[in-house]
Order: structure tokens, then sequence, then C-alpha cells
């Protein structure tokens, strides 16, 4: 394969990728759906937000919660994250339209959804590398919330 074939087959599965991506990404009419489905699964349904969208504006926040207005807000740095650490961030921020707080009882909710440690686990990381300077296209950390 000549290296101008090769480079434009690198393009074409760089395209096909992307375009996978962004079918994998939720809009934020599939966080509704996405967020009903895991209160569901994991909080026996008692969670019903209001809204669930995607922000622009947390840059120290993974997600927030406003449980007097059932209103759900995910950073859109967890856009292309694993669907796992996701679903995570959606059911801790369900969990607060429970408990407000991050006491025993959050914590007693969280233990439902089986990939809690993980997701944890990954968000650390990516809050880990962002405090490297060294590394390339390392940002700035974040504390999750």
């Amino acid at each position: 394969m000549s290296e101008a074939e090769e480079q434009r087959w690198v393009g074409v599965m760089l395209d096909k990728l992307a375009a996978q991506e962004s079918k994998r990404m939720l809009g934020d009419t599939e966080l509704v759906a996405r967020a009903e489905w895991l209160s569901e699964q994991y909080l026996g349904g008692r969670a019903r937000p209001a809204s669930v969208r995607w922000v622009t504006n947390q840059n120290t926040r993974w997600g927030s919660c406003t449980p007097a207005e059932g209103s759900i807000r995910l950073s859109h740095r967890l856009k292309g994250m694993p669907e796992y650490v996701v679903d995570y961030v959606l059911v801790h921020e369900l969990a607060h339209l429970l408990v407000p707080g991050h006491g025993r009882r959050f914590w007693e909710l969280l233990e439902a959804y089986p990939r809690t440690e993980r997701a944890r686990g990954y968000l650390e990381g990516v809050v880990a590398a962002g405090r490297l300077p060294h590394l390339p296209g390392a940002g700035t950390g974040t504390e999750p919330d």
C-alpha cells in the first residue's frame, strides 16, 4: 500500500470511529431516559428527575443536582467516557434527589450500582492524569463531586 493510500485509509477509519463515537454520546433527551432507567434499576424508581442535561460550565465537578427542582446537570467533560462512568455519575446525582449530602445513607444507595468503585477509580485516574503536566494533552485536574 502506498503512503497516499495509507493516509486515505487512516482518514476513512478515523471518520468511521468518529461516527461511532457520536452515536454513542447521549443527547439531553437520551440522558433523561437513561436516568429514569437507572433510577428504576438501582433506586427502585424513587428518584424522578424533572430534567437531566449536559452543561459546559462545570469544570470542577462531574455532575450536580438541585433536589428542590429535580434538576441534574452533567459536565460535558464526561462525554466520550465509558458508559459505566456516565451511568455512575447519573446514579450519584439521582441519589442526591433522595439524600442531599454524602452521608452513610447516600453511600448505601450507591452500593446498588455494581460499578461504583470502578467508575470512581476511573474518574480519580482522570483527575490524577490532569495534574501531571508532562503528559501530552493533560489538562487541569479537578475534583469529582
